[in-house]
């Protein structure tokens, strides 16, 4: 068996429903042929970058596992046929995969997936800067703004008016 990984994009329009019956049809691809789903996250409604078939939103699926070459080969045709299906891309992670290593990468997603809650809230950082701002502005000095002597040009312009009405510069000499 060797390792994939593939990610799919479908028509937003699809009720969570027809959602879980492509991913399910999917693992089931993949566990007929003795192949196992290391994990399977559904990110969600995201904006697509440019439009896929004239839709510029897709749902996005990310599929880990490991499986023959076969499977994929199948499980790709299917997309190919499903109108739900917008993209697909499977990218090979490796050759060979052993059972221990399938457990350890489970338990390494899982890991990855449980994300602790802050247990305190905090302050936004624009709202810290606001008031840190407020704070040093009542004890700082105000700032005084200069402004910088113009530049002198070495011809000097006058103006003056032509037949129609309209100013003109000549350089003065």
């Amino acid at each position: 068996m060797r390792r994939y990984e593939q990610v799919c994009i479908l028509r937003p329009s699809l009720s969570e429903e027809e959602i879980t019956r492509i991913t399910d049809n999917t693992t089931q691809l993949i566990q007929e042929d003795k192949g196992s789903v290391i994990f399977l996250n559904k990110w969600g409604m995201r904006k697509l970058a440019y439009p896929i078939k004239k839709e510029s939103q897709g749902y996005y699926v990310l599929c880990d596992f490991a499986a023959s070459p076969a499977v994929v080969s199948e499980i790709e045709r299917k997309f190919r046929i499903d109108d739900a299906v917008l993209k697909y891309l499977t990218v090979k992670i490796s050759d060979a995969i052993s059972a221990e290593e399938i457990e350890t990468a489970r338990s390494e997603a899982e890991a990855r997936a449980i994300v602790p809650e802050p247990e305190e809230e905090t302050v936004a950082p624009t709202e810290e800067k606001t008031e840190e701002y407020v704070a040093n502005s009542e004890t700082a000095p105000e700032e005084k703004v200069v402004e910088a002597p113009a530049e002198e040009d070495s011809v000097e312009a006058s103006a003056e008016l032509d037949s129609d009405g309209q100013e003109t510069e000549e350089p003065v000499q």
